[in-house]
């Protein structure tokens, strides 16, 4: 039962005796089925054997584990001589080691083998052409070997390999050693021809050249000679003609003068009789204009005689009716009324200037005690110095003359002196002046020998800082360009992300109404796969998660924003964060604000306040008034003393009448005003009296009426004080008229008091206002001044830190900083330099509109000025030109544009217009808009652009992989942007429009902002096309450019570091070659050229395509070491050039595609170059220029060189060049960004074609439109 037995092996225990044979070779030993019995505590022994097994085992572990190899020295000589070799004992050694019979068996087997693949790429130089026909590579190998070995038993066919006897292989690369020889000869020999014939060539063209110039010498010289014969004669010709010209000219002169006196004469004589007839008519013009004005005068003086006298009377007869009516008792009376209280006034302010009266004449008396003290005392004192002077006047005079001299000596001395030193100075001025007006004519010299050098450095430097400016502006517009495009790109992303979302929310929304339906994260997952584009989720989670993946597909690099656009975002950021503060500070005011007006509950004593407020200003008024008529009598009482006085005088001195008649009237007239105030302070009280009536009865009548419902601020406490200001206001604005008539009408001083008193609460509402913001003003700077505070802190933070640090790093610390600033400074200024030229084209285009407005008023003026002469022209046939745009044929627009739009962007393929106008769609769209301008209805206009956009943008999201498609749309939104600035009307985009096509152009639109709409799309469509090119494109082009045989037997010369195990590459063919990319180009520039799409947008979509081409290869070779070798670049420069025939087959090679492909070029070149010397290093050096550093030295590293015929790349020719490109300022990046996306322009491209060529076909469905 030896399979019960093996079921119960165990490592562990000893084998025993009684096993069989087969049993004891095994190490395993049985175990029973129940435990086996403790035995007793004696040890078994190992035997010899098992020791000898063990380690045996351990032996090989090791040996398994390392790379042993085995050396064997061979003694030369027993004698261990030097230069002396005993081959037999060398012989016996040999045998000894077993190395001879080793050799014997291997010889007698078969010691070499190679694979099928690997013995084909070897020899693949042997094979001939006629075998290379066979596709299967077992039968070509058994065909070259049957053919080069001719015994059979020296080779052996296996079933991956194929084995050979020994020498065999030498055999076969002797036989190929010889193939490469014979061929390299034959090249040396062709080589070595064309020079000769290049030699040959150079000899016979110097000769040819010698003998031309030699002929070209005899046959200028010949035509010189016949030059010269020909010079003679015409200089013959011209003298003779000379001659004749001058004898015709004088008299030809004679007769002009002639001719001429005679027309003067008759000039003269004519014009006379015109002055005299100018001057005639002119005398009578005077003449009659001097007759008319003198009878128009004497008419106009007669009716101011007759105005005059009527007035007179009328003024007559109403003077007499007021002298009638003064004369009258009642008049008398109310000019009575109210004098004893003017009576009583004026006693009192007399008693008050009595009483100023004595108290300034005591104060009279008082001063003048004081200054005659002040004169006795100063009297005394001059008495007194008159008395010290006129003691020794003598002595002190001699004194002051001695003095005198002295110093009049002292000033001659030193005059002297001065003179002396001063001719010096002058002396030496005048040599001074000399030598510097030498020196001047000198630096004069030397001056304008420098400007002239400066003048012509600078100019030179202009232009060459003119290149450089110029470079600069195009490189700058690149980048915003490529900046606008990328913010461009990014909303489209967005605005499909909430396109996404909305459709999720809908679908939430129709799925959540169904009962007990809940969103598990199968269907999640099926409702995201649902949209073509990738969705976002509404949680934070979500973003997150999005952001960090889009930053690690997209790298970096490319996730971090653009300087300048981070810098505007963080100060918008900014921005915005002030105004939240500001906002939440105003929203906590008016908090406060209304809580303090809840707290505080209105007063009810204002209507109680109101009556005491009106009496109040109803008393002072009074106080006013009469203080007013006081005045007025002292001015009476002063004015009829003044009168007096002068009337004394004049009888005294027998004056003048007139001066005492003028005093009487002005007396007169005063006392006419003072009746007249009599009667105004009358009628005051009457009206305030009854205003008090009618108030108190109101109140009685009405007790709940609120103030509020008639006056806005009447809820506001009116003080004495404010009613007083009211009060004064209305009294100057009373003493400056002069009529006081309107005050005897009813109710008007009430009116006037209740206005008053609106305009003082109104003030008062103002001043607070204006206090408030005072107050908001002041917190607002102190926030700004706290602000301040905290960027200075952060700045001196700053500062202190960089103290801290070393010199280098503060430097360049500081470059930051100032970078920053000045970024920050050209943001404002171009947004600033945006603004204004944005307010300067509004402008433009609204002074262009103004002016064509003008020049169509003017003509039509003149039309009508023509009109009017032309009376007997009274009918004119006018003949209106039609102008061919379609309409719609029923009533509402709305509906057919909306019909329109869903027949043409929804259901329209480009096959359905393959024989049609190109960009069809877009005409229709543009005679749309055009119809909606002739019909000025801006709704049209809105709703059909808006639906045209959103339409586009519904169909290119359907069919979001569709390259025709989307070429298609691109087209034709590209057109209709072209005929909306070819139609438009700006004189810039008119300058190719023929007279028919200017007629279809906007009339009162203009549709600018829709443009750069249209703009935007466009530039979103293209990113769509190049997207789906890139995506078909990419999976050819790394089997296409590196791995594909363009040229056949390249591939046969494989590197030596693959010769020992299998080729990277499969068996059978690649799957893409450089054909199939030449295809898919092809296909897609017919598709492009068809559907109309402008021929500089196609060169820009090509040249982005050979970047994307570009990149992948040079990454793909940057990255991987089997395809870094000499045949890899024969193969990419072939595969290059053939790109390149391509581009100019097409005409498409200005696109700029060849440039973006130089660093695939440049590498390609790397490969094939000699890596060795010095000269090596320069000229890869100098021809790579396009690649960086890092690319140049991996290229090198990862270089595999062919066998036998170089050598690989040294360390230290790769530290030679890392050296020479030391000095190159390139970006530490080793991958190219196969992503980048070069900015895109649509450059202005006009239509020929007019409106009445363009035939809609049926396939359409528009029959709804029609022709007019």
């Amino acid at each position: 039962f030896p399979l019960v037995a093996d079921l119960f092996h165990d490592d562990k225990d000893p084998v025993p005796a009684t096993t069989s044979g087969k049993g004891s070779s095994s190490k395993i030993s049985i175990r029973s089925a129940r435990p086996p019995m403790k035995a007793s505590n004696k040890e078994h022994k190992k035997t010899v054997g098992h020791q000898f097994r063990t380690s045996l085992h351990l032996l090989m572990e090791t040996l398994n584990a390392t790379t042993p190899h085995y050396v064997r020295c061979i003694k030369p000589n027993d004698e261990k001589l030097p230069f002396h070799f005993d081959p037999k004992r060398a012989v016996q050694q040999l045998r000894a080691c077993g190395v001879l019979e080793t050799i014997r068996i291997s010889a007698a087997g078969y010691p070499s083998r190679w694979a099928y693949h690997d013995f084909f790429n070897r020899y693949r130089v042997l094979v001939k052409k006629r075998e290379l026909a066979n596709t299967d590579k077992k039968a070509i190998c058994r065909s070259v070997l049957e053919n080069l070995i001719k015994d059979p038993d020296k080779f052996q066919f296996g079933r991956t390999k194929i084995f050979f006897r020994a020498g065999q292989v030498a055999y076969l690369e002797k036989l190929r050693a010889d193939k490469f020889r014979t061929a390299t000869i034959m090249i040396q020999k062709t080589v070595r021809g064309w020079l000769q014939k290049v030699k040959y060539r150079r000899l016979k063209g110097a000769t040819l050249t010698l003998q031309r110039y030699c002929r070209g010498h005899l046959a200028r010289r010949l035509a010189e000679h016949l030059r010269r014969t020909r010079a003679a004669v015409v200089l013959q010709k011209h003298y003779r003609m000379q001659r004749a010209r001058q004898a015709y000219q004088r008299v030809r002169r004679a007769a002009i003068v002639i001719q001429a006196f005679t027309r003067a004469m008759f000039v003269r004589r004519t014009y006379r009789q015109v002055l005299m007839e100018h001057k005639a008519t002119t005398i009578q013009k005077h003449v009659r204009g001097w007759m008319a004005r003198r009878h128009f005068q004497r008419l106009r003086d007669a009716a101011i005689v007759i105005q005059c006298a009527f007035r007179m009377l009328k003024a007559r007869r109403e003077l007499k009716a007021l002298r009638i009516e003064a004369r009258s008792a009642e008049h008398l009376k109310r000019l009575n009324v109210g004098m004893e209280n003017k009576v009583v006034q004026l006693q009192r302010k007399i008693d008050e200037q009595n009483k100023e009266f004595k108290t300034l004449s005591e104060q009279l008396s008082v001063t003048t005690s004081t200054y005659t003290m002040e004169v006795e005392r100063l009297k005394k004192e001059l008495a007194h110095y008159q008395q010290s002077l006129g003691e020794d006047p003598s002595l002190s005079l001699q004194e002051e003359v001695e003095s005198l001299r002295t110093e009049l000596q002292r000033a001659h001395s030193e005059r002297k002196i001065l003179e002396d030193a001063h001719s010096r100075e002058k002396d030496e001025l005048r040599k001074r002046v000399t030598d510097l007006e030498q020196e001047n004519a000198l630096l004069k010299d030397e001056k304008e020998q420098l400007n002239n050098q400066i003048l012509c450095q600078s100019k030179d430097e202009f232009a060459q800082n003119s290149v450089k400016e110029n470079l600069l502006v195009k490189k700058e517009l690149e980048e915003e360009r490529s900046r606008y495009q990328n913010l461009v790109k990014e909303y489209s992303q967005l605005e499909q992300r909430y396109d996404n979302l909305r459709d999720e929310m809908t679908i939430i929304k129709a799925r959540g109404q169904t009962p007990g339906h809940r969103r598990n994260p199968s269907n999640q997952s099926s409702l995201e796969s649902d949209s073509n584009y990738p969705s976002i989720s509404t949680s934070d989670i979500g973003d997150t998660e999005d952001a960090l993946q889009q930053v690690e597909e997209i790298g970096l690099e490319k996730a971090a924003m653009d300087m300048t656009v981070f810098l505007k975002l963080q100060k918008r950021v900014r921005e915005l964060e002030q105004e939240r503060k500001k906002l939440q500070v105003q929203l906590e005011k008016r908090e406060q604000q209304d809580s303090k007006k809840v707290q505080v509950e209105p007063p009810q004593t204002d209507i109680d306040l109101d009556p005491d407020a009106d009496l109040a200003y109803n008393s002072l008024k009074r106080q006013e008034l009469e203080s007013e008529n006081k005045k007025l009598k002292n001015d009476l009482n002063e004015l009829r003393k003044a009168v007096a006085d002068q009337a004394m005088q004049n009888n005294s001195s027998h004056g003048s009448p007139d001066s005492y008649s003028l005093l009487l009237n002005q007396l007169k007239l005063a006392h006419e005003e003072l009746e007249v105030r009599k009667e105004e302070v009358l009628i005051l009280r009457t009206q305030i009296v009854s205003a008090d009536q009618r108030r108190l009865a109101g109140r009685n009548a009405e007790p709940n009426i609120n103030a509020r419902s008639s006056w806005p601020n009447s809820e506001k406490h009116v003080d004495q004080e404010d009613a007083i200001e009211a009060y004064h206001g209305v009294c100057q604005t009373n003493s400056k008229t002069e009529d006081w008539g309107y005050l005897n009408e009813d109710g008007e001083l009430g009116l006037a008091y209740q206005g008053l008193k609106q305009v003082a609460r109104l003030l008062e509402a103002q001043l607070q206002a204006q206090s408030l913001e005072h107050e908001e003003e002041v917190e607002r700077l102190k926030s700004q001044l706290e602000a301040l505070k905290e960027e200075m802190d952060k700045q001196q933070q700053t500062f202190c830190q960089t103290l801290l640090l070393s010199p280098e790093a503060q430097v360049e610390f500081g470059i930051q900083q100032e970078i920053s600033r000045l970024t920050n400074e050209n943001l404002d200024l171009k947004e600033l330099v945006e603004k204004l030229e944005k307010n300067e084209r509004k402008l433009k285009k609204q002074l262009k509109i103004y002016m064509k407005k003008a020049q169509d008023l003017e003509a039509a003026q003149a039309l009508a000025q023509s009109e009017r002469k032309r009376h007997e022209l009274n009918r004119q046939v006018t003949v209106q030109r039609k102008m061919r745009i379609l309409t719609a044929s029923t009533v509402p627009h709305r509906s057919n544009s909306c019909h329109l739009l869903l027949s043409l962007p929804l259901d329209l393929k480009p096959q359905m217009l393959s024989g049609a106008v190109p960009c069809l769609p877009a005409y229709i769209l543009y005679m749309c808009i055009r119809h909606a301008d002739y019909t000025n209805d801006d709704l049209k206009v809105h709703s059909l652009l808006t639906s045209t956009i959103n339409g586009i943008k519904k169909v290119l999201k359907k069919h979001n992989d569709d390259f025709e498609m989307t070429s298609f749309w691109l087209s034709n939104t590209c057109r209709l942007l072209h005929c909306l600035k070819q139609y438009s009307g700006d004189e810039g985009f008119m300058t190719q429009n023929t007279a028919k096509q200017n007629e279809h152009c906007l009339k009162n639109f203009d549709l600018t902002e829709y443009r750069q709409v249209l703009s935007d799309l466009s530039i979103q469509i293209y990113q769509q096309l190049i997207k789906i090119a890139e995506g078909m494109l990419q999976p050819m082009i790394v089997s296409a450019m590196l791995e594909n045989e363009s040229i056949q037997g390249l591939s046969g010369v494989k590197p030596t570091g693959y010769r020992k195990r299998s080729s990277s590459m499969a068996d059978g063919d690649n799957s893409y070659c450089l054909e199939a990319i030449i295809r898919q180009m092809n296909a897609f520039h017919t598709v492009m050229c068809d559907q109309g799409l402008d021929p500089e947008i196609v060169l820009q979509v090509f040249k982005q395509l050979f970047y994307m081409i570009n990149a992948v290869t040079l990454n793909n070779l940057l990255l991987r070491k089997d395809v870094c070798s000499w045949s890899t670049g024969m193969q990419l420069r072939y595969n290059i050039s053939q790109l390149e025939e391509w581009l100019r087959g097409r005409n498409l090679h200005q696109s700029g595609a060849v440039q973006t492909m130089e660093p695939l070029i440049q590498a390609a070149q790397l490969l094939q170059l000699k890596k060795k010397t010095q000269e090596d290093a320069e000229a890869i050096c100098s021809l790579s220029t396009s690649l960086s550093t890092q690319q140049i030295v991996k290229i090198l590293n990862l270089y595999t060189p062919l066998n036998e015929f170089e050598e690989r790349v040294t360390v230290a020719f790769i530290r030679t060049i890392q050296a020479q490109l030391q000095e190159r300022n390139d970006p530490q990046q080793l991958l190219l960004d196969a992503k980048h996306m070069f900015p895109v322009v649509f450059p202005f491209n006009p239509s020929s074609l007019t409106m009445d060529s363009i035939h809609i076909p049926a396939c359409l469905n528009l029959e709804f439109l029609k022709e007019v």
